[in-house]
């Protein structure tokens, strides 16, 4: 391959605005997961693309938000923001159907980015009148200064390549970092964990998801399949019984589609035991955070 350009790439912007489903669709993997609830994406997440152009890594963030009430609020912000370090290019991400004042946060973040900004304007398949892209535009186009704006719909997988095409005219040129058969640099144990937790915040009411997570105790390649034991969290214990449900209904739906995601994913059958423990206050404990994996 002659790879000519190479970079990483921030995607930033408020929660549920699609940066997810975008890194999906370019890398054209289920990398990270997706949900209609607000902080779905709690980790920086790496999806590398390669091709003829050169190599990008992409780089998913936790939505930008107000909320302040927990450690587990105040860090994830601080991962979103940080993230910025060290990359060549950010793309902020606004969902053209909405806007809110959480916008703006992903905004301050790239007025003090030293480096070119895209701006890509997601969702556009779910406006009636796409008139109003012009005014949209000039809304935001007059108060910053951006090297592109781009239309997209990450769920219809339209727009990408005129994201791409500004990708690349933009990167330096270099060559490639990654191997090319790599689409990320998380571990399969952090993608299994991932896809159970994508399950659980399907399944259960809004309350419940934020004050859970899923930890790994027990990975092993057999032969013809993957034995794995994950452990769910959560932070009281009313909500134990509601992650099991009545006659642990809840927690089989979520063992079976968790399941039959991770084998599509790491390509080989999965075999997952589910369990659920309280831990409480842990989204209130910084230690806790550490320990889980939620990077500083």
């Amino acid at each position: 391959m002659n790879q000519q350009r190479f970079g990483h790439v921030a995607l930033l912007g408020r929660p549920n605005v699609g940066k997810s489903t975008l890194l999906n669709a370019l890398v054209g993997e289920h990398l990270a997961i997706v949900t209609h609830k607000p902080q779905t994406t709690r980790h920086r997440i790496l999806g590398v693309l390669t091709e003829a152009r050169g190599q990008v890594a992409f780089v998913d963030t936790p939505g930008l938000h107000r909320r302040r009430d927990h450690a587990l609020n105040r860090r994830l912000n601080r991962i979103a923001a940080e993230t910025r370090d060290g990359v060549d290019l950010l793309v902020v991400v606004i969902d053209a159907t909405r806007q809110t004042d959480e916008d703006s946060l992903a905004l301050e973040q790239a007025r003090s980015f030293d480096g070119p900004v895209i701006l890509a304007f997601n969702k556009i398949d779910l406006l009636k009148d796409r008139a109003g892209l012009l005014a949209l535009t000039q809304q935001f186009t007059a108060r910053d200064e951006f090297a592109a704006v781009v239309y997209l719909s990450a769920e219809k997988s339209q727009g990408l390549e005129d994201l791409l095409e500004e990708v690349f005219r933009i990167l330096p040129e270099g060559e490639a970092q990654y191997p090319e058969d790599l689409f990320t640099d998380r571990s399969e144990r952090f993608l299994v964990a991932e896809l159970v937790r994508e399950q659980l915040m399907l399944q259960l009411h809004q309350e419940i998801p934020y004050g859970l997570t899923v930890v790994i105790e027990r990975f092993e390649r057999q032969p013809r399949r993957l034995e794995i034991q994950a452990l769910i969290l959560v932070a009281e214990d009313r909500h134990k019984g509601m992650v099991i449900g009545r006659q642990g209904q809840v927690l089989k739906r979520v063992g079976s589609r968790a399941r039959q995601a991770a084998a599509e994913l790491l390509g080989m059958p999965v075999h997952l035991e589910l369990h659920v423990k309280t831990r409480a206050g842990w989204v209130d404990d910084e230690g806790s955070l550490d320990e889980l994996g939620y990077a500083r």
